[in-house]
């Protein structure tokens, strides 16, 4: 097993240990340090983002699994973060977590959509753009994000 794939291995039922869910791990060499960087996020079912307590005790609790389980056995820098308001959305998951937010999608056809995610009907996503309502399919899906509304109040 890689490095990589063990560090989820311990990583992910600590992240759940603080009502988080393992989004994502990283590995890279830092010098004589490996950089391990892990992305967490709130489960999918959930709306909104992960808060800063959540996160610290992700933290510690996945460098406790980490430093238990010797993993990586050389020494290394522990990163936890959220993705970011900027990661694509690829997964279904990615678009279960950006419900309520605006995004922009490009589709198979080439044309582009914006407008607001409802919900996740199965593998459907419910777009609304004005007082229109699409549901695409996200196999359709090319590319997305979420577009950061600075400005919403709600």
């Amino acid at each position: 097993m890689d490095l990589t794939s063990r560090i989820t291995e311990l990583a992910a039922p600590a992240a759940r240990e603080a009502g988080l869910e393992l989004d994502s791990v990283t590995v890279t060499a830092a010098g004589k340090r490996s950089r391990v960087l892990v992305a967490v996020d709130l489960p999918e079912t959930e709306v909104g983002s992960a808060d800063l307590d959540a996160v610290a005790a992700a933290s510690r609790a996945i460098g406790a699994a980490l430093d238990e389980a010797n993993v990586p056995s050389t020494p290394y820098l522990l990163e936890v973060s959220t993705p970011g308001a900027d990661r694509p959305l690829t997964e279904r998951r990615h678009f279960m977590r950006a419900r309520t937010r605006k995004v922009a999608l490009t589709l198979a056809s080439g044309d582009t959509l914006t407008g607001m995610l409802e919900d996740v009907d199965g593998d459907v996503l419910v777009i609304t753009a004005g007082d229109v309502s699409e549901r695409v399919p996200i196999a359709d899906v090319t590319k997305a994000g979420v577009i950061v509304e600075l400005n919403r109040l709600d």
